[in-house]
């Protein structure tokens, strides 16, 4: 079974298929199936944005198979659920390490760090029905980045997950996928597409 994979995000892929590997489905990104162009992600909504990248890669393709993608943000509690769904350009379109430093600039002198992250995935069937399956992990933010952020993930240096002692960028990518927020909401859309096949 092929599946779309509607991102060009290099951090996101890896991990993605990481959780799909030796499974029997295939997902293949974008490029991989020479889809040019992205969707336009102006949803106010996790699970719209997700809608609407991977309809994106469903409309864009032959249209016989599913299309899945996903939208994950970071609400943080001491800025009242900010960036949440804007988390990808809440600086503006800068750099990955700009929208890090403008993080903690937001929580300067704060002393409530917690937060959680959130991924809705948005699976689009070749006839067009959508299906959402959400993952959740709360954290903490640190102060200052331990080390470099993952490319297109600018909390990666920051975030702490409840129970943890590394921040994500610290992470390998098994361990990550085994607690992360997308993690958990591919795992659940493994399951389904496994109960298709």
């Amino acid at each position: 079974m092929e599946i779309i994979l509607s991102t060009r995000n290099p951090s996101k892929t890896v991990q993605i298929k990481e959780v799909f590997a030796g499974s029997k489905i295939t997902l293949l990104t974008l490029d991989e199936v020479q889809i040019t162009g992205e969707a336009v992600e102006n949803g106010s909504t996790l699970e719209e944005n997700a809608e609407l990248k991977a309809r994106y890669a469903h409309d864009h393709s032959d249209g016989t198979r599913w299309a899945v993608a996903d939208d994950t943000g970071i609400f943080i509690s001491a800025l009242n659920g900010a960036p949440g769904v804007h988390s990808a350009r809440w600086a503006g379109d800068v750099p990955t390490e700009e929208i890090t430093r403008y993080c903690l600039k937001r929580l300067e002198g704060a002393t409530e760090r917690s937060a959680i992250f959130r991924t809705v995935v948005a699976a689009v069937s070749p006839e067009g029905s959508a299906r959402f399956f959400v993952g959740e992990v709360p954290g903490t933010l640190l102060s200052a980045p331990r080390v470099p952020p993952q490319p297109k993930m600018p909390y990666s240096p920051l975030f702490v997950p409840d129970g943890e002692t590394q921040v994500w960028a610290e992470m390998s990518t098994e361990h990550e996928n085994a607690i992360s927020h997308r993690g958990k909401a591919f795992r659940k859309a493994l399951t389904f597409f496994e109960s298709l096949l």
